[in-house]
């Protein structure tokens, strides 16, 4: 069993294409993980207790949780046109304030936290590795922060686990007193409350690693508890040389994004960037992507057309390895390479439209079949009923081969003739007779 951990959004607006990459690179991973026979404990939370979203409920006059399941709502029916596999759990952190709020106190009773007039305040100090994920020392944070807005804290690297609000109608009353969790409190909380004191994988954007990843880990450890084995973060969005973000200008939605084309492609061009590198986003970059998608298809229907044809050759090797899928473990294994997964991918598809061309059914079958179950494993594949040919177009085409092989070519001709009006070609290589959409 692999458990895993993926900070979910927070829901306040619509998903952007950032949204995008880390729900895909870890559905990728999480897919990948299935296909080699792991059982995945997989959760992801959404944030509905937040500033944002009540500053949002506020200018429209409407109550908060009207904010988030909108929002909610919108989240998941772009996850499922991603293909994005619905997480196992999806703790909602308006469920865990109670929880968060029990940690809290374990916190200050541990000598770890303290109060202030505005709230309650983690002591980083505490930790003696702080900084790890941002990979750099507690005394290079501390000067780097900007101290004018630390007044009263201990260490302006302190951050809040509970922050008080107590003329709020949006607060919650808890024996810490009148106020809202801190937002790095709400995972460390639902992560072991789901997943145990120890789990395999916590994951996000790169932009999560510090500070709120670390936050995380911070009073996990603090608590005595090991937290996460191993820690995943994606890289940017970029729009030319600039990470994206709303307050840049350069924010696009992922439902815009994937609008009326084909999400997939989306999905493609993740899948075309190593998970820790930025990755471009644009009309272009999409349009390679979708043209790249469009072999996989034809490649897809042809290979679906050849085994309705000849069922017993794909029955060979439907579930036979082979050094197509021994290339893609090795690749995926070495930190998810995906790019070097995708140049094996189309370059074993030349190699086996190349034994299409020449009629040698059983290489390009076997490669084929090899292709396919790696399409399949990165939800890049078209439905097979999508793909395969109509029952009454391959009645013809076994009218034909009745005909070719009585010898009636005129019959066999006309029934050539009306399959490419249908939009099918016919080939007759080395005896073998085959039949694809043109």
């Amino acid at each position: 069993m692999v458990s895993m951990y993926v900070c979910g959004p927070t829901v306040y607006d619509y998903p952007h294409i950032g949204h995008g990459r880390f729900v895909l690179v870890f559905d990728i991973l999480r897919r990948y993980l299935i296909s080699q026979g792991y059982q995945v404990r997989y959760v992801s939370n959404i944030t509905d207790v937040d500033d944002k979203i009540l500053a949002k409920a506020d200018a429209e006059g409407v109550a908060p949780a009207e904010i988030t399941n909108r929002y909610e709502e919108i989240w998941w029916e772009t996850m499922d046109k991603l293909r994005v596999l619905r997480p196992d759990s999806t703790p909602h952190a308006t469920q865990y304030v109670e929880k968060m709020a029990t940690f809290v106190a374990k916190l200050i009773e541990e000598d770890v936290a303290y109060q202030l007039n505005d709230g309650i305040y983690f002591d980083v100090s505490t930790v003696s590795d702080y900084g790890l994920l941002a990979r750099q020392s507690l005394e290079s944070l501390r000067a780097g922060a900007r101290v004018d807005e630390d007044r009263g804290k201990r260490s302006p690297a302190d951050f809040a686990l509970w922050k008080f609000f107590p003329n709020s109608t949006n607060s919650y009353v808890t024996p810490l007193g009148i106020g809202r969790p801190g937002w790095h409190t709400e995972c460390v909380v639902m992560a072991r409350d789901i997943l145990g004191e120890c789990f395999d994988i916590h994951g996000g954007g790169l932009d999560l690693a510090f500070p709120h990843h670390e936050n995380e880990r911070a009073q996990a450890i603090a608590d005595g508890a090991p937290f996460a084995n191993y820690w995943i973060h994606n890289g940017f969005i970029v729009v030319g040389d600039e990470k994206m973000s709303k307050s840049l200008g350069n924010f696009v939605t992922l439902p815009e994004l994937i609008g009326d084309g084909d999400p997939r492609s989306y999905r493609l061009l993740v899948l075309q960037s190593h998970y820790r590198s930025p990755l471009e986003v644009t009309k272009n970059t999409i349009g390679d992507a979708t043209s790249a998608l469009g072999r996989l298809d034809n490649f897809s229907r042809r290979y679906f057309d050849a085994i309705a044809t000849s069922p017993e050759l794909a029955a060979d090797f439907e579930t036979s390895s082979g050094a197509i899928l021994d290339a893609f473990v090795e690749a995926m294994d070495n930190d998810l390479d995906t790019p070097k997964v995708m140049a094996l991918l189309f370059s074993a598809i030349a190699s086996a439209n190349g034994g299409f061309d020449r009629g040698d059914l059983t290489s390009a079958i076997a490669e084929g079949s090899q292709i396919i179950r790696i399409i399949k494993a990165l939800a890049l594949d078209i439905e097979e009923d999508e793909a395969a040919i109509p029952p009454d177009v391959m009645e013809i085409f076994h009218m034909r081969l009745a005909a070719r092989d009585s010898k009636d070519f005129a019959t066999s001709d006309r029934l050539r003739d009306e399959l490419a009006s249908r939009g099918y070609v016919v080939e007759d290589k080395k005896g073998i007779s085959t039949i694809r959409r043109s």
